[in-house]
């Protein structure tokens, strides 16, 4: 044992002796940390030692590592190491139980300075994990889920620091928790967050089953960004051009975006039809991208470092045909110029997604598969049969997709599988009603209809006599006319195909009865209708006698031409005389004898002139003579003859004459005393 004891005794006067030139000649060094050893994971297979050195920036400093083991005479020891650590091999080592002596040495130029001695067991040194690497992050509403690689299998302690990116001043908050591990992935889920904020992290962790856990270096600083809670507001513009649509896609700054994926269901740089690609990031607000006419969806997402937004889908349908036709003469046989889409059409719409491509490029079994069929199109395998499909055909054109063709396209037809939908009756009447119905859905017609069929059928009929009508397959309503009223019939509509009917529809309708009390209206009406016409016709009379008067006819009394006896009588002319009415007044009238004997008194004579006069020439008519006589043109002459001659005296008898009718030539007319 003196020999063990004088050897330590020695060598803790080497260690002083040391230690005093390096205090003496390293005025210009100063002392490294003490090294410290541990192993990266629990089942680790070196050592790991690791110093500092402070308040330097000499970038020529070198550094020797020893390993003094005690009653050991030989020393480990490491020299000219560059970095602030070494790893050992547990081989270097003999007995991992027993303590060692540390340290370590720094070089600066001739300056040289030891760090201070530490004595460690390496078999209980302790697992170290690196700091986390790799750490990805997403939100989960206002909670944070931090991910990055996992040192070892087993879960780990974690220890996370965070602040708001936005106050930077503010003390950072720590949280402590344990790591969950999936597929050497950690996860930490840290709750009660604001997801509208962006953070500043930083993470480390240690091992938990490890005798001796060591925390791990802090992470550098992580920048969480908020969560992108709304998707980008994108506008469109569309041009058509020769079969191609140029889309021109601008769209507003996203804050906390940093950049921008867009994807198309169809391609545009590939021609024709070309194959998926992945989406184009771009840190830009605008892309331009062509599309041909058949259906496309594009998507702009916003993108950062804890996940995307919620995607802005643009969906273009296909450019509308004026008259979209039925396929003829479709080639489906691959080539090289030119790309076959089929768009499954099951609601009246082409969805992208449910798309059969052909080109020239595809490589497929499925795709070789080709078999002819009638000579004039091909049947490739996968197309159905009785499913209308909505045909393109590409080309390439500067390198931009270009459709020459499009129409409806059925591999195989059949009869419609289902009826008309939602066949209904409304507006009865007497005669007739109306028919309502919706189109059978695309994908149970299996062919193109070519019309529908209306029979109708009277129940009440002996012959079951049915009436049939032919329907444009694209109307949806029809009015049946020529009805029994009061009668029920039973009408059915099917739709057909160029392979047959399918299954009908059917409806009953009850004409509305005839009622008697509307042939008691029309009498009624009718009566009304002629009092009205004959009213209106006698309103209209008077008004028109009232504004127009009738013109009065001549009155030419039944004549009796005299029958003279001899016929020297007939040869006699006729004479005009001229005619002169005297007035006779009144002190120069003759009085008769009678008239002398009695005394009238004279208002008693002027009273009663009048109404003698015609009395008289009444009188004068009726008892005188006939009506032939008074018109007898004789009469009148020989009455004219008497004035003249002084015969006739009599003033009654003057005044009867000159009342008589005056006939001359032919004409009769009635003049009165009182017009002269």
């Amino acid at each position: 044992m003196e020999p063990l004891k004088r050897w330590g005794l020695l060598h803790e006067c080497i260690a002083v002796w040391m230690l005093f030139t390096t205090v003496s000649k390293g005025s210009t060094c100063e002392a490294p940390s003490s090294p410290e050893c541990f192993t990266r994971t629990t089942e680790g297979s070196f050592y790991r030692c690791e110093w500092s050195m402070n308040k330097t920036t000499e970038s020529d400093v070198k550094y020797d590592l020893y390993f003094d083991r005690l009653n050991y005479k030989k020393k480990i020891k490491k020299i000219g190491i560059k970095e602030t650590w070494k790893r050992i091999t547990k081989e270097e080592f003999g007995i991992l139980q027993e303590s060692y002596d540390i340290w370590v040495e720094a070089h600066i130029g001739n300056s040289r300075c030891a760090s201070t001695r530490s004595s460690v067991v390496l078999s209980h040194t302790g697992v170290k994990y690196e700091a986390p690497k790799h750490i990805s992050m997403s939100w989960l509403k206002n909670n944070l889920s931090l991910s990055w690689t996992a040192a070892e299998e087993h879960p780990a302690a974690a220890e996370i620091l965070l602040r708001r990116d936005a106050h930077i001043t503010e003390s950072w908050e720590k949280k402590t928790t344990n790591t969950t591990s999936d597929t050497l992935i950690y996860h930490v889920l840290v709750v009660n967050l604001s997801n509208d904020s962006a953070y500043q992290v930083q993470i480390r962790h240690r091992p938990i089953k490890a005798l001796n856990p060591l925390w791990s270096d802090w992470s550098p600083v992580v920048i969480v960004p908020a969560e992108l809670e709304q998707k980008p507001e994108v506008n469109m513009k569309i041009t058509l051009s020769n079969g191609t649509r140029k889309v021109a896609l601008t769209w507003k700054m996203m804050p906390h975006a940093v950049n921008y994926s867009v994807s198309d269901t169809q391609s545009s740089k590939g021609c024709p039809c070309k194959k998926k690609q992945d989406p184009i990031n771009t840190t830009k607000t605008s892309y331009t991208t062509f599309v041909s006419y058949s259906a496309v969806n594009i998507s702009v997402i916003g993108r950062n470092a804890v996940g995307c937004s919620p995607p802005a889908i643009l969906q273009l349908p296909a450019v509308p045909a004026a008259e979209l036709k039925i396929c003829d003469n479709v080639d489906l046989r691959k080539k090289k110029k030119t790309c076959h889409e089929l768009y499954e059409l099951q609601d009246e719409h082409s969805r992208p997604e449910n798309v059969m491509i052909l080109t020239g490029r595809s490589k497929t079994k499925e795709n070789k598969q080709i078999r002819m069929r009638n000579h004039t199109s091909v049947c490739v395998t996968g197309i159905k049969d009785y499913v209308r499909y909505l045909y393109f055909e590409h080309k390439c054109e500067d390198r931009k997709p270009c459709t020459v063709k499009m129409c409806l396209y059925y591999e195989k037809e059949n009869v419609p599988l289902r009826e008309p939908q939602e066949f209904m009756a409304f507006g009865e009447t007497y005669t007739s009603t109306n028919l309502s119905w919706k189109a059978i859905p695309s994908a149970d017609q299996r062919g193109f209809l070519t019309h529908y069929s209306l029979c109708s059928v009277k129940v009440s009929s002996d012959d079951g006599h049915k009436e049939c009508h032919n329907i444009s397959a694209s109307v949806m309503k029809y009015r049946l006319g020529n009805l029994t009223p009061g009668a029920k019939y039973n009408v059915s509509l099917v739709g057909v195909t160029g392979v047959g009917e399918g299954p009908e529809a059917t409806v009953t309708v009850n004409t509305l009865p005839e009622k008697p009390v509307n042939v008691w209206w029309s009498l009624c009406l009718l009566f009304l209708f002629f009092m009205l016409s004959t009213l209106c016709t006698c309103i209209l009379k008077r008004i028109k006698d009232k504004i127009f008067p009738a013109v009065p006819t001549p009155v030419i009394r039944d004549f009796i031409p005299y029958q003279p006896e001899s016929q020297d009588f007939l040869e006699r002319k006729e004479e005009v005389h001229e005619l002169t009415l005297l007035q006779l007044h009144q002190e120069r009238k003759s009085v008769p004898e009678d008239a002398e004997e009695s005394t009238v008194p004279a208002g008693e004579w002027e009273d009663g002139t009048d109404e003698y006069k015609d009395n008289e020439r009444w009188d004068s008519r009726t008892s005188g003579g006939s009506s032939d006589e008074c018109f007898s043109p004789f009469s009148t002459e020989e009455a004219l003859k008497g004035f003249r001659e002084g015969k006739i005296t009599d003033v009654e008898q003057l005044d009867n004459e000159i009342a008589m009718l005056i006939y001359r030539k032919g004409l009769v007319f009635d003049v009165k005393r009182d017009s002269l």
